[in-house]
């Protein structure tokens, strides 16, 4: 069964979080399917993962770099998977059917809880997984930006 894991943004942006937990998601050698929003987002994220640290390395790409099924990490906007992953982020709203899901070993859906729209729209994913009988587990923020489960 598909383990689905929510991390609720309180104090740091998806920019600031998403590498981090990448990083350790990386460190399993699984391939890392991320799911963003729209197009325009995903190139912007792509380019973030190449800069936001100096001394870390993520190999990563979207479409437009190409070789997408060697892409360790790969970024789009839709449901394809041409590298494989096991492991799905789902960033900027991005969901998907609970049948696709289980095509997944792991899934962390990233969602800005200082939204009330996106706080709605996760809530709503929530109940829609709990029905479906996923194995749900809920990360919330601390003042100090550490993650604990709820």
């Amino acid at each position: 069964m598909t383990r689905i894991d929510f991390y609720h943004l309180q104090k740091n942006t998806l920019e600031d979080v998403l590498p981090k937990l990448l990083e350790k998601a990386y460190g399993t050698h699984q391939k890392i399917k991320i799911k963003v929003g729209n197009e325009e987002r995903v190139e912007f994220l792509n380019m973030h993962l190449w800069t936001y640290q100096d001394e870390s390395f993520l190999p990563h790409g979207s479409k437009k770099d190409g070789a997408t099924a060697l892409q360790p990490i790969f970024l789009s906007e839709t449901d394809d998977n041409p590298n494989n992953a096991t492991l799905l982020f789902l960033v900027d709203g991005a969901m998907d059917e609970p049948d696709k899901l289980s095509l997944f070993e792991r899934v962390f859906n990233i969602f800005d809880g200082t939204n009330p729209e996106s706080l709605d729209a996760a809530r709503t994913f929530w109940k829609l997984l709990k029905s479906a009988g996923f194995e749900l587990h809920y990360w919330q923020q601390d003042n100090q930006g550490s993650w604990h489960e709820k």
